[in-house]
């Protein structure tokens, strides 16, 4: 068995500035598609970072549609810190996973409300 390596271009261009990952703030095509149009009747499951698991366990505690979620994130003043943390605490969301809800509930409003 052949071990094969790739070399990664050094994408930091200077050298006083710690390496970034180029990926890191790109939106996903979930996002993409939940943020251009009304909410209506879309499942938790629509939402960015929201997939079967997490899904599953909003649903369980009564969120099983978006608006739910939204609902929620506008009664807590769509403050980042407050909102990640009850997503914690309600699905047991990882930090990826509540950021891009986050992220995608912000944008949905900006865009609708």
């Amino acid at each position: 068995m052949e071990l094969r390596t790739t070399t990664v271009p050094n994408l930091n261009v200077d050298k006083d500035r710690p390496a970034i990952c180029p990926m890191a703030n790109t939106t996903s095509q979930k996002h993409k598609n939940f943020v251009v149009e009304p909410m209506k009747e879309k499942s938790v499951k629509e939402l960015a970072g929201i997939g079967l698991v997490l899904g599953g366990r909003l649903e369980e505690k009564g969120f099983t549609k978006a608006k739910d979620v939204l609902g929620q994130f506008l009664l807590l003043k769509q403050d980042k810190v407050a909102f990640k943390s009850w997503m914690r605490q309600v699905c047991f969301a990882g930090n990826r996973q509540s950021e891009d809800c986050y992220r995608c509930l912000r944008e949905w409003c900006d865009a609708f409300l």
